[in-house]
């Protein structure tokens, strides 16, 4: 039995599931929005006392990993709808700065010779924060796990934490190792 698979999802107050036999959409609504995904017919959902149980028929391979990959897309769905999901981001270095504009654009400061202006998509909401002697924090929120994922590695494509004085877009918590320089040789 898949570990992930085998695990019961609760269903939190508001949210309401449902699946299209014909095209095997499953439809999540909640309090912040919805969500659709392509589930596979071979697996099946069953809702008793507030929890969402997946069940698949075989234990073929195939089935196997659609089992566990299936809970983990329908649970992220779930906590979405219901709560959000946020990604914190900081820009590392001297004269970095962002600055979320309207119309949900985000302008960054990077150290290139111009501004790079970031157009984010409706699902995505952006929020900037700039405080003295702290670093300038981004923060992105949205209920798709996956979108607000994508959304993030691209602002991060712009400026990769570098491993030589950490300079870069990071996210917050995440450790940079830091490679020694030429002087470090002798």
């Amino acid at each position: 039995m898949s570990r992930i698979g085998k695990l019961p999802i609760t269903l939190p107050k508001g949210v309401e599931i449902s699946r299209d036999e014909k095209s095997q959409i499953v439809t999540v609504k909640g309090p912040k929005g919805e969500l659709k995904q392509y589930v596979d017919g071979d697996i099946t959902f069953a809702i008793e006392d507030g929890k969402i149980t997946l069940l698949r028929p075989t234990e073929q391979k195939r089935h196997r990993a659609m089992h566990g990959l299936y809970r983990a897309l329908l649970a992220n769905m779930i906590k979405g709808v219901s709560e959000g999901f946020e990604i914190k981001q900081e820009l590392v270095g001297v004269g970095y700065k962002a600055e979320a504009k309207p119309g949900n654009q985000l302008e960054m400061s990077l150290g290139y010779s111009h501004n790079i202006l970031f157009e984010l998509c409706p699902e995505v909401s952006v929020e900037t924060i700039s405080e003295k002697g702290k670093n300038p924090l981004i923060i992105l929120r949205g209920i798709d796990k996956q979108l607000l994922g994508q959304v993030a590695n691209k602002i991060r494509s712009y400026r990769k934490p570098e491993p030589y004085k950490g300079k870069g877009i990071r996210f917050v918590g995440e450790i940079v190792r830091k490679k020694a320089g030429k002087s470090a040789e002798k």
